[in-house]
């Protein structure tokens, strides 16, 4: 993934977004491209229209933070957006490399114990644990149930939730919402793009969503980015059948780069009674697993 091809496309994409009336300009009658021209950004932004048109063309490097945040405030960027820009101009400068955290050597790296321990303590509700590019390196058992759909239960390499989302068909049974749970995946993965943009198997996976499949390739292409770390998500599990599930996730400070994500259902809802029942249901699987791979008296 290029940087000056992400800085080209996340800028232009941001200016197209903004029409003349939601910064106070009359839409005029012979406009010829979409949201504000360029002069217009660079007059919000307090910089020559030259100056901004480099950086539209993804020169980044040596650009202050000032201008940055200038640029930021004209083209209305919300909190994600501008950390994504902030994530593209460090990348540009080559001080990302020493501002992310140490990542994990390889994506195969085993997890520490103590960390499967801790995913099975928790029993109320599935927990898992994934990367930026949405790999389920770890489940519990809950969530081995939860996803039996996606073979969660390990394995090398391991299952991929946005390749689950985009090229498996049961995932627009398992998603009511499949629209906007594919939006939520692809700003995902382009918010890890930015964030690391020099992640082999991002690329690699993003290669090959976007041969195999024209939803994820239009939806790359807008380059929307977003902060996903608490909210509610419906779910039609093929077991116990349909679940209301509040998220939390958080990232883990001993593991960097990787995150543990915990789903619950309200206390005295249906999803509640439904969650109990694949508690018990997956429990049932895997007695069932474990007795038929005993050795036969």
């Amino acid at each position: 993934m290029d940087n000056h091809d992400q800085v080209r496309d996340f800028l232009v994409s941001r200016r197209a977004k903004i029409t003349p009336a939601r910064v106070g300009l009359p839409a005029g009658t012979r406009r010829r491209v979409k949201g504000l021209r360029r002069s217009k950004v660079a007059a919000l932004a307090d910089v020559s229209v030259e100056y901004y048109a480099k950086l539209e063309r993804g020169h980044l490097a040596g650009v202050s933070p000032g201008v940055l945040e200038a640029v930021a405030r004209a083209l209305q960027l919300d909190d994600a957006e501008r950390a994504h820009l902030l994530h593209l101009a460090q990348a540009a400068e080559g001080s990302d490399t020493l501002a992310r955290p140490r990542r994990r050597v390889g994506r195969h790296t085993p997890l520490h114990r103590s960390l499967q321990w801790t995913l099975d303590a928790i029993t109320a509700g599935p927990a898992y644990v994934s990367n930026g590019r949405l790999d389920l390196l770890a489940t519990n058992q809950l969530a081995r149930g939860f996803f039996s759909d996606i073979d969660a239960g390990g394995g090398s390499p391991p299952p991929n939730l946005a390749r689950y989302q985009f090229l498996d068909p049961a995932a627009r049974r398992f998603y009511p919402d499949w629209e906007l749970m594919a939006d939520v995946t692809v700003d995902v993965l382009r918010t890890e793009a930015g964030r690391d943009p020099h992640d082999k198997d991002l690329h690699d996976l993003v290669g090959e969503l976007s041969t195999r499949s024209d939803a994820f390739r239009t939806r790359w292409g807008a380059h929307n980015v977003r902060r996903h770390g608490t909210g509610t998500k419906r779910f039609h599990h093929p077991a116990v059948g349909d679940l209301t599930l509040a998220f939390e996730t958080l990232a883990m400070t001993a593991e960097p780069g990787l995150s543990l994500v915990i789903y619950t259902a309200e206390p005295g809802t249906a999803s509640a009674d439904n969650l109990r029942l694949l508690a018990s249901w997956s429990a049932s699987q895997e007695a069932d697993t474990r007795s038929a791979k005993l050795p036969a008296e």
